[in-house]
Order: structure tokens, then sequence, then C-alpha cells
């Protein structure tokens, strides 16, 4: 008997090609983020799981699916959404798609610090309210990046792949994490390691590039935003829930920060309404991995992880508790 894969939702068609390879292939006919309910229901017997980063994957989920269940591909970088000890304990193979999504994070991240240091988003929307406006040397000022810093919480692959842009616009890299970059990474990007608190209180941008875990929700609360600059710059293209959203709302009504950009929220898809209302800042609905060429790529992997585990091979991009 076939294998049975059951995709959460659509995904490439050539991604799909691979899975189809190896077993009979299942996809969720939603095309929204499943209920909990809909979700064990649509996995029972499944021998893989092709889980998008809005399914919570637990102990509970793989009971539902049954004992004959031998993988999960996620299709993200990220893993916050599976329960990996719990998962794997139960024999259960977790992968992820690390890699692939880099070039087309680290550009948004550049795109996010643009546009709210250049205030790009309120110039576009005066335009398109239709807004008188003329030319003066005092209109629509925004900031600057020569010679300021760009301070990383996380110096990964991302992380190191931002930084490197910002070189290219002139500004000067620190970074904090749970710890060092390799000597020759420091080297290359002339990346100076820093305290968190230090860091905080001296970038005029701060990009977060850090893993959703414990030590990293709300990370940046009402206390790490009081440390800022009043002129700096908060950008998040890594996990929601390590921003607090309503302190970040609240700090910038009270103008202790000059901006924030964001690509994901606490509680996706809602945004804290308060951010909404505020022209300093810029939001986009997780955008970060959203070319054609990623997700693509980004599917495939997670296709090959499942066809290697279904075939007795080793997966390209296994997830180790």
């Amino acid at each position: 008997m076939d294998k049975r894969i059951v995709v959460t939702r659509t995904v490439p068609g050539s991604a799909l090609g691979v899975l189809r390879q190896v077993g009979d292939v299942h996809v969720c006919p939603q095309d929204r983020p499943l209920t909990a309910p809909e979700l064990r229901e649509a996995v029972r017997g499944a021998h893989a799981i092709v889980a998008m980063l809005h399914d919570r994957i637990d102990a509970g989920l793989v009971a539902a699916a049954g004992p004959q269940l031998q993988v999960v591909a996620n299709v993200a970088v990220g893993y916050d959404n599976i329960d990996v000890p719990a998962v794997t304990e139960r024999g259960v193979i977790v992968t992820n798609t690390p890699g692939v999504l880099v070039d087309a994070t680290a550009d948004l991240a550049l795109g996010l610090l643009l546009m709210v240091t250049r205030r790009l988003g309120e110039g576009d929307r005066l335009l398109r309210a239709r807004q008188p406006w003329t030319f003066h040397l005092g209109f629509m000022l925004g900031a600057g990046l020569q010679g300021k810093t760009l301070g990383i919480v996380g110096l990964g692959d991302i992380g190191q792949a931002v930084a490197r842009r910002a070189r290219a616009f002139g500004m000067s890299i620190a970074y904090t994490g749970r710890r060092r970059a390799a000597a020759e990474v420091e080297a290359e990007l002339d990346a100076r390691f820093l305290p968190q608190d230090e860091l905080l209180r001296t970038a005029d941008v701060v990009s977060l590039h850090c893993p959703l875990t414990e030590q990293t929700r709300h990370l940046i609360d009402e206390a790490a935003l009081a440390v800022m600059k009043p002129t700096a710059f908060l950008i998040n293209t890594s996990r929601g829930p390590v921003v607090d959203e309503r302190a970040l709302a609240k700090a910038l009504q009270k103008g202790q920060i000059g901006g924030a950009a964001l690509d994901v929220f606490e509680r996706e898809p809602e945004v804290e309404p308060a951010l909404l209302d505020l022209d300093n800042v810029v939001v986009v609905p997780h955008l970060g991995s959203a070319t054609t060429e990623t997700r693509t790529a980004m599917a495939e992997l997670a296709a090959r992880n499942v066809a290697a585990v279904l075939t007795g091979a080793e997966p390209p991009t296994q997830v180790r508790p």
C-alpha cells in the first residue's frame, strides 16, 4: 500500500511531484490554517506530514496520526510550532528548511530598514491619498544610514547576510546572542560582540534574527525598549512573539524610539491595532521568504526530506532535539 503523505496547505507543483514519487499525496483542500480538530482529522493514517509554520505539531497530533507516522517536514526554517522533543521521542523525524531563505529574508530586512528610516510607507500613503505636496528642503526628512550602527540580535546565517548588505550602505555592525560568532565571521563583517543591554543602548537600528524560544519570547519588552535610543529603529523578521507588541506600541506613542518595521506578529495574522495607527511603523504580512524562487525551494527541500525518510535515507535537514 502507498504511504500516505498529508500536505496541510497548497505547495508548488514541483514539490508535489517529488512527493508523488514516494507516496499517495493528500493536500488539505481548505487552503487556510486548519483548526486543531481539522488538523488531527487530516493527518490520520499519515506516514508523512508536510506542515506549515501555523500548524501546531505536538504529541497529541502524533497520536492522532497513528504509529505509522515517520516524518514531519516543516516548510520553514524555524520550528517553534513543533514540540520537537515530544515528537522525536515517539520515533518521528522532524525536518526544516534552512539555508534556502537566507537571501530573501535578508533582502526584506534591508527593505524594511529603508522603508522605516526613509519614511517610504508614509510617502506612498500620502500620494495615494491624493494629498497636496511640494518639494522643499524640510519635507518628509528621514534618517540616513551611513556611519550608523546596526545592532543584530542573532548573528546566524540570516543575520550575517543582513550585516553584509548593511555594510554596503556604510553601516557598522554590532551583534549579540547566546554565543560569539566565529573569529573569521567577526573579521569579515568587522562586527563587535556586545552584551544585549549595551547593544540596545548604542545601536541606531536593532534587527532581530533570533529563533523563538522560551528565552527569546518578549525579548524586546518594555524594559528593553526603554534602553534604546529615542532615535533608534526596530526591525523584526524573526518571529512575532520575540517582541511584546503592546509594549512596542506604547514606546512608539511616547517617542521612546524612532520607529519600527515588522514582518511578523505576536498573534499572527492579527496585528496590535495601536501599531496600525502610527505613521512611524511599517508592517508587511510575513513576506520574509516570499519570492517565487525561495518559496519553491523551501517546498522542494521539505519534499526531499520526506522522500528521504520514506525511502530509508538520511534527510538533508533534520532537526535534532
